[in-house]
């Protein structure tokens, strides 16, 4: 039985459709930042979560 841990390690495929122009900026920008397009994508997703549960956590 997987405990929780494990499943947050667990990685989940999302197909994602991009504009061509949103492309070559992430790309450019995970050039800068070391990362690869995906990996930057779930960075920035990652902080967005984050910076939305720290304003969830002030308004209450």
């Amino acid at each position: 039985m997987a405990d929780k841990a494990d499943k947050e390690k667990t990685k989940k495929q999302v197909p994602l459709r991009l504009s061509a122009k949103l492309y070559q900026e992430l790309a450019a920008w995970a050039e800068d930042d070391f990362r690869s397009i995906n990996g930057q994508i779930e960075y920035l997703l990652t902080e967005c979560v984050k910076k939305r549960k720290k304003k969830q956590d002030e308004g209450s």
